[in-house]
């Protein structure tokens, strides 16, 4: 007698580019909104926010626009990456995700909470690795003129 044993294995259909692209730049913008957010615990930081000062930066109209630009672009980014046409789409991910690498980098500058800044950055340089690699490594089909 003989026995068939069958495996059932999951249907995995490839992820088209720009979905993962538009997730990662969601999962970024989650993070980074949320270390934002995390950072508020941090003793001392509600009170100069009271008194007007982020950082070393007085809260004004430009302070706060600057980082309402900082969050936006990630946002657009999401949208951006599903409705341009490849192309553009492939440069812009590579531009802004060159441009945010930094960015990320900055905005633990002078931080004394080396644990929670140093995940946050390293989880955010990983999405935008993988933002730079999904985008550079987009495939490519050739056409007849």
């Amino acid at each position: 007698m003989t026995t068939s044993e069958t495996t059932a294995v999951f249907h995995d259909p490839p992820v088209p580019v720009r979905a993962k692209l538009a997730a990662a730049w969601t999962s970024f913008m989650f993070l980074y909104i949320y270390v934002d957010y995390f950072a508020l615990y941090k003793p001392g930081v509600v009170d100069d926010i009271q008194a007007g000062v982020v950082w070393e930066f007085g809260i004004d109209q430009t302070l706060l626009t600057v980082f309402l630009v900082l969050v936006s672009i990630p946002a657009l980014m999401i949208v951006l990456s599903m409705a341009l046409p490849a192309r553009p789409t492939r440069t812009i991910n590579l531009v802004v995700a060159s441009v945010y690498i930094p960015v990320s980098v900055f905005n633990a500058a002078g931080e004394s909470w080396a644990y929670f800044y140093g995940l946050s950055i390293g989880l955010e340089v990983l999405l935008l690795a993988f933002i730079l690699r999904s985008a550079w490594t987009w495939p490519r089909t050739t056409s007849r003129r």
